[in-house]
């Protein structure tokens, strides 16, 4: 696979992810019921993070959040790192077809919840999150936006679940607790399928 189809699957992966975030975030409200997709087993329900995949977050408390803004910048040197490895190892042939899409799957993951922090806090409102900032202004600063997640999935409902498996469930006991959005899923699908089925080359 050459350069110009992996950068036009790279262009439509973050276009979805982005689309339906802004759609999220523009027609749906903090808290307002979930929209059921299949009874009993997925919703989208709009929530949003100041951190990291499904939820996680890596804040220091305080004034500004300098935890967030490392983050940031981690996303970016990550993203710059995938990016340059993917032009490398198509230029040099070597690599099999998969594994470079796997790593594409990975870019567009990384970069979709990098647009997020880096500017849905300059455009949308923190307290109303379907507004948006007039031109010029904005509600938070660069780097200081949150990540909007929907993907729910109440598998099922595990009471008595022990501590040390309680990120596996929400405040409900339903399993599957974290909510997530289309990059968490980009990266997730290619690392799972980048250990399964590129294992040979990422053992060389």
């Amino acid at each position: 696979m050459n350069l110009k189809r992996l950068s036009l699957l790279l262009v439509l992966l973050v276009a979805a992810d982005q689309a339906l975030k802004i759609w999220v975030k523009t027609h749906m409200l903090l808290g307002d019921p979930s929209i059921v997709v299949v009874p009993d087993w997925f919703q989208l329900r709009f929530v949003e993070n100041a951190g990291m995949a499904f939820g996680m977050r890596l804040t220091t408390g305080g004034g500004y959040d300098w935890g967030k803004l490392l983050l940031g910048l981690f996303r970016i040197g990550f993203a710059g790192f995938i990016g340059w490895s993917i032009v490398r190892l198509v230029r040099e042939g070597k690599a099999p077809k998969g594994f470079v899409v796997g790593l594409t799957l990975i870019l567009a993951g990384a970069i979709g919840n990098l647009l997020d922090s880096a500017f849905y806090g300059l455009v949308f409102s923190a307290s109303t999150p379907y507004a948006v900032a007039e031109f010029g202004g904005s509600y938070a600063g660069f780097m200081m936006g949150k990540v909007v997640d929907m993907f729910y999935f109440p598998l099922f409902q595990w009471n008595g679940v022990p501590s040390w498996l309680r990120f596996l469930v929400d405040h409900d006991n339903y399993f599957f607790g974290p909510i997530f959005n289309l990059a968490d899923a980009y990266i997730s699908v290619a690392v799972v399928y980048l250990l399964l089925f590129q294992f040979r080359y990422l053992n060389k």
